[in-house]
């Protein structure tokens, strides 16, 4: 889709400033292009190969020569792969070239919704560490839970907070990253009509907006942590002035990421600052700014005080373990009729998280209990965790995938009485159980497909 010929006066001022008489042409041709499409690989889950060009700084990533129907492959519901902007997938350059991945880390994804850096950041720390990822409006915190149980880890809490609520964490994390909400420039081209929705006065409030919350957040990232800043526009008021203006407030240093001559992105530094930005006319991708700032100044820590989490008894307990593979590293706690899994090693910590923050998902949800009934949960099906050895499992053709993803009925002639996991290309989608003379499609309603 092109981008319209018009375009805000002010927002090709300010490009101008940012960009050569020749290039800011150059740039302009390149809204009129189609946008390119890529998608970012789940490293728990293996996914039938196909030979595809790939994001050169993203281990996982790929463009796709063509957009197919997502919604009609049940790949992308098993969370085989995440559909995300090429651009934005130079988190992981910025995470490996500023924090140790192979230590156990506490990490913050501030601004998460959807998923896509959450997803990513999951992917990049080993499996010791920790994932707090919070989105502040509701309705986009529940898309971003249904993202991450695809997704398949049990090591993240889901919040649902305010910026201003993470400054009783003193010293916290170690990593934090904050995808700020912003005038989304350069989104133009894949987006055009955000095109009537920029304003000067909007970046103004997008600005100031984003100081308050790195003032809010920074409290809780530790001395020597990473906070990891980026926006999608070019706009310098969201970008270097913003981090300027953190200089000014705070004692931190700005990491060097190295980058390759091939890849089109460009190094900014001012002030003693430094970033990176993708014109849409130098790389493959969307526009995207992002920088790698270490704190060097401490703050009181907060000592983590904690009571010792409601536990499922030991009887229901046993019926649960053979589900899980390594059972023995987790905590089996109870809320209501549910049951969370959480690793052992955080436990503590994470019973101190949800009572300073407003808690949406905690680890993964294995079962619940009705009438001292053991029924596997939904997220159990596509978590890492499942022992498929002990799970009656079924695979389904494509057709019979779509099926059940549509929540309709299914004809399992072989299926006995009792729960059974089905698969496509051997990646859990969900829940049968047989009931001898039917079978009762268990996958959640508001998730289903309603495309035809």
């Amino acid at each position: 889709m092109a981008v319209p010929v018009f375009l805000p006066e002010d927002f090709i001022s300010e490009l101008g400033s940012q960009l050569n008489h020749d290039e800011l042409n150059r740039f302009l041709e390149a809204l009129k292009t189609n946008p390119s499409l890529s998608i970012r690989a789940n490293p728990f889950k293996e996914i039938p190969s196909e030979k595809l060009q790939p994001v050169p700084w993203c281990s996982t990533g790929s463009y796709l020569k063509e957009r197919p129907s997502f919604t009609l492959d049940p790949l992308f519901h098993a969370g085989g792969y995440y559909v995300q902007e090429a651009s934005s997938m130079f988190l992981e350059q910025a995470v490996k070239h500023s924090v140790d991945i192979n230590r156990p880390l506490k990490v913050l994804d501030l601004c998460a919704a959807p998923g896509g850096k959450s997803t990513h950041l999951l992917s990049l720390i080993n499996q010791q560490s920790l994932l707090v990822s919070n989105e502040v409006i509701r309705s986009r915190a529940n898309i971003l839970c249904e993202n991450l149980q695809k997704w398949s880890c049990p090591n993240v809490v889901v919040t649902q907070n305010d910026p201003s609520h993470f400054s009783a964490l003193g010293g916290f994390f170690d990593l934090i990253v904050v995808d700020a909400p912003c005038s989304g420039e350069g989104l133009f081209r894949k987006e055009p009509e955000s095109i009537s929705q920029w304003s000067a006065s909007n970046v103004d409030h997008c600005s100031q907006r984003q100081r308050r919350i790195l003032a809010d957040v920074f409290p809780s990232l530790k001395q020597n942590g990473i906070l990891i800043y980026c926006t999608c526009t070019y706009n310098r008021k969201e970008n270097e002035e913003n981090l300027v203006w953190l200089a000014a407030q705070r004692d931190v240093e700005f990491i060097t990421i190295p980058l390759q001559p091939d890849w089109g992105i460009r190094e900014v530094t001012e002030n003693g600052i430094r970033g990176y930005r993708f014109f849409q006319h130098l790389v493959q991708g969307e526009g995207f700014f992002i920088s790698a700032i270490r704190k060097k100044g401490r703050e009181p820590d907060a000592r983590i005080k904690h009571k010792d989490p409601s536990k499922t008894d030991t009887k229901t307990v046993a019926k649960i373990k053979p589900w899980i593979l390594n059972a023995d590293e987790y905590a089996y706690l109870t809320n209501k009729e549910e049951i969370t899994l959480q690793p052992n090693h955080h436990v503590q910590e994470i019973e101190w998280l949800t009572y300073h923050l407003n808690a949406v998902q905690v680890g993964t949800t294995v079962a619940s209990v009705k009438h001292e009934k053991v029924i596997p949960a939904h997220s159990l099906a596509l978590s890492c965790v499942l022992n498929k050895e002990n799970i009656t499992t079924i695979n389904l053709t494509k057709g019979e995938a779509l099926q059940f993803l549509r929540k309709e009925t299914l004809t399992l002639r072989d299926l006995k009485t009792g729960y059974a996991l089905v698969t496509y290309s051997g990646l859990g989608l969900g829940w049968v159980n047989g009931l001898g003379n039917r079978v009762n499609n268990l996958y959640p309603t508001h998730w289903r497909i309603r495309m035809k």
